[in-house]
């Protein structure tokens, strides 16, 4: 077994101040006779970087015996040839994070190890319980104490504490009814490989086939690099179990309402993921689209904020005729820095990431498309770099409705009080942010573009949570009306 590294990194992402992160991405493999797949964990790993930036941790069952290695960094960072060499296993599981619930620490970094009378079980969570808090209260209060501080703790204990009913399947069907909220797992013990996604199916979760075994990932994405073939998604409240180069499955909760996280199909997942049967290409680009019929205005050309709004620019720029061309160069690495940023160096974020091309966009009429307005703070600079540059309008519209209510399904987005279109009407959002017009696409359109009908969670646009939200200590907190002179001046 290994521990973290004794190395403390002062970990501060240069990252797009007005945009969500997802908690993070988890992956497991089962290949059974093979002697070491940490590696292949690795290389899906990078396909699901984009998922958590923060850590990445594998854990590798040989046996029934595990060994794990995790550290704050990127896959890259955390991981070497000499250290794949010690996670031995035809089982393997690894996660990479972005922390929402717990704090920024190598402790709280996945998979989580926990060792019981019947063995040695191994989990990694992808999502956030609205129930956390309470259930953690009552184990403290049994006298459990925990290691750290996210709830994924919580899951790993209470199927270490129900294993002694039965089998390990037994064990996570019983948590499965208990946890609430938001949760995709892969867990392994003995020679299973588990998968889990939660009753309403929030956080995706699919299956992929090799030659040799199966893969349970967070996104199709993960699949080619690996050999492997789409199998189909987890179902919403079913367990996945893998032994023996067989799978099966059974469901712990039918029925539940599926609500499938919008923002999966508008910036989270990568453009080359299914989830549940749909392309987030496809769904991209239907949004600008539709972001086109429902906004139109006059321009020259249309232009992306990358990477993220550049499939709905496309689609935009199908639907109104008008051009389709490069107004923002980003500079793919400046992602991330080891020196804690200065307010300076917050002001500069934005210029380091992102260049204008002067040639394409002085003395023309810009539509700029991006996925997401949330702080505003980034869509503000952005258009000033954009008339600094001499656009003579720049008219921003957006591939999501406007994001009035703070995510607890695993989305780490700011209180209420921070979310500008909780707090501005989107004139006055227009004039904060310096745009010429600005446009949101319609819950409606939103849907449409999914093509889930009602069967997709858009909370954060409509504050209709899937789950009950009563257990949340903080809930209230986040629902108070925010004064609104005090967040304009809190961003000027």
């Amino acid at each position: 077994m290994h521990d973290n590294r004794d190395r403390k990194q002062e970990l501060a992402q240069l990252t797009d101040d007005d945009k969500f992160h997802d908690e993070c991405g988890v992956v497991g493999i089962s290949s059974p006779g093979a002697q070491n797949i940490a590696k292949d964990v690795y290389f899906a790993l990078h396909s699901l970087q984009h998922r958590g930036q923060e850590s990445a941790g594998i854990a590798s069952n040989m046996f029934g015996n595990i060994n794990y290695y995790k550290d704050m960094g990127l896959v890259q960072e955390v991981f070497d040839d000499d250290l794949m060499k010690t996670l031995p296993g035809d089982i393997c599981i690894g996660h990479v994070r972005y922390s929402t619930a717990g704090e920024s620490q190598a402790s709280n970094a996945q998979p989580l190890v926990v060792y019981s009378r019947l063995g040695s079980l191994a989990l990694a969570h992808n999502g956030t319980l609205v129930n956390a808090k309470v259930l953690r209260e009552r184990m403290q209060d049994d006298g459990y104490i925990f290691q750290t501080t996210i709830d994924s703790e919580v899951i790993a204990a209470l199927i270490a504490r129900h294993l002694k009913e039965g089998s390990i399947e037994a064990a996570v069907a019983k948590v499965a009814n208990i946890i609430e909220g938001a949760f995709a797992l892969v867990i392994t013990m003995g020679d299973k490989l588990i998968g889990v996604r939660d009753a309403n199916g929030i956080r995706p979760l699919c299956i992929g086939r090799t030659k040799n075994g199966y893969v349970i990932a967070s996104e199709s994405c993960v699949f080619p690099l690996q050999g492997a073939e789409f199998v189909r998604d987890v179902r919403p409240g079913e367990i996945v179990i893998v032994e023996n180069g067989e799978l099966r499955s059974v469901m712990f909760r039918e029925n539940a309402p599926k609500k499938v996280c919008s923002f999966e199909y508008v910036y989270f997942a990568r453009t080359d993921s299914r989830i549940d049967g749909r392309s987030v290409y496809l769904s991209r680009r239907e949004a600008g689209r539709i972001l086109a019929r429902e906004s139109g205005v006059d321009a020259d050309l249309v232009i992306a904020v990358p990477d993220s709004g550049t499939v709905a620019a496309i689609g935009y720029a199908e639907e109104s005729g008008i051009p389709f061309g490069e107004g923002l160069v980003k500079n793919r690495y400046v992602g991330r820095t080891f020196i804690q940023p200065t307010q300076e160096m917050r002001e500069l974020s934005v210029r380091m990431k992102l260049n204008v091309l002067e040639e394409n966009v002085r003395g023309k009429r810009i539509i700029m498309i991006d996925d997401s307005i949330v702080r505003g703070t980034t869509s503000g600079k952005i258009v000033r770099l954009l008339k600094d540059a001499g656009a003579a309008e720049v008219h921003v519209r957006i591939s999501s409705p406007p994001v009035t209510h703070s995510c607890y399904m695993g989305i780490d987005t700011p209180n209420r009080k921070n979310l500008m279109a909780a707090n501005l009407t989107i004139e006055q959002m227009r004039e904060h942010i310096g745009a010429d017009s600005l446009a949101f696409i319609s819950v409606q359109g939103l849907k449409d573009c999914i093509g889930f009908g009602d069967d997709i969670c858009d909370a954060c646009f409509t504050g209709d949570y899937p789950v009950e939200l009563s257990d949340l200590d903080y809930a209230a907190e986040h629902e108070k009306a925010a004064d609104k002179r005090q967040f304009i001046g809190e961003y000027d």
